[in-house]
């Protein structure tokens, strides 16, 4: 079994909104990473953040309004894609300071960020992060940006599910293989290659595939993928 099947697994079964800290603190142990943050803005009757950052950290952040000068969290909701750190701009003044007291802080100099936007204009960001040369962590993002992608939708998905009134009845409806499934093969993988990366065979992930186009409605797996994306059950 994989960290990342591993991982999944566990998440399925949590119960309480507080034990996804735990999920968070488990997966900074598992992948070796100085920090992991999930931070929803909007679920339901307000924000809602599991991280590894400290109370210091994050107080020193919001008592130097350093929300005002993060590429992070400036670029974020510019775009839907994952923000490798290094290929932001840092160059102000108020940004290196603010990565300057960030290193200090146990932050970590490098980072991968993802934006999560779901239904209801929900907006979520999941960082990890660590302290590492660049070929190193160019290495990290490499081999693990697909599972974290596929991670922070899934946390994204059970917080949604745990804090919110208001369920989306086909959310609930899919599994998280079959999210997965329409999630491969909406980023264009083959089927062999989504099967391959599921660690299913063809057959499995056809039986995934034919019963989320069911439970979605769609007349053919592209029209599934499209109703699955239209209602953020699946990352673009």
């Amino acid at each position: 079994m994989t960290k990342l099947d591993a991982f999944l697994g566990k998440l399925e079964n949590v119960n309480e909104a507080g034990d996804i800290q735990g999920m968070i603190e488990a997966l900074q142990s598992t992948y070796s990473v100085a920090n992991v943050v999930y931070h929803a803005l909007n679920l339901d009757d307000g924000p809602f953040a599991a991280l590894t950052y400290t109370q210091d950290w994050m107080a020193h952040y919001q008592n130097q309004k350093y929300i005002r000068v993060d590429p992070v969290v400036k670029k974020a909701t510019q775009q839907f894609h994952p923000l490798d750190w290094n290929r932001l701009d840092w160059s102000s003044r108020g940004s290196k300071a603010f990565l300057g007291d960030a290193v200090s802080a146990g932050v970590g100099n490098q980072g991968l960020s993802i934006p999560i936007r779901g239904k209801n204009s929900q907006f979520a960001l999941f960082t990890i992060n660590d302290n590492e040369r660049d070929a190193t962590w160019s290495k990290f993002v490499g081999e693990h940006q697909r599972d974290m992608m596929l991670i922070s939708h899934h946390i994204h998905q059970k917080a949604n599910d745990l804090l919110c009134n208001e369920v989306d009845e086909n959310l609930a409806k899919l599994s998280m293989r079959e999210v997965d499934a329409l999630t491969y093969l909406a980023r264009g993988l083959s089927r062999a290659k989504a099967a391959e990366k599921m660690q299913l065979s063809e057959h499995t992930l056809r039986v995934y595939i034919d019963t989320a186009r069911h439970k979605l409605g769609g007349i053919n797996l592209i029209h599934a993928i499209s109703i699955a994306q239209s209602k953020s059950l699946i990352m673009p």
